[in-house]
């Protein structure tokens, strides 16, 4: 199970499910192929640099949501 930080104030039932959503993802190329596996797939829509060696990495969801995975 993914642990999130809530950014979003969701309620805590929403958050769970979206937890149980989310499968284990410790890199970069297991986001993106766990993202083309979804119909239609999920796109990577921006890589933000916020320093030489940190990223962050911004995934549209549902329901307006966008996962932004941090980097290094």
């Amino acid at each position: 199970m993914m642990r999130l930080a809530n950014r979003a104030a969701l309620p805590a039932a929403r958050l769970a499910a979206l937890e149980r959503a989310l499968p284990a993802q410790g890199t970069l190329s297991e986001v993106v192929r766990w993202a083309a596996l979804h119909e239609p797939a999920l796109l990577v829509a921006d890589v933000i640099a916020m320093d030489e060696l940190t990223h962050d990495v911004l995934v549209p969801w549902r329901d307006g949501l966008v996962l932004v995975y941090d980097t290094t």
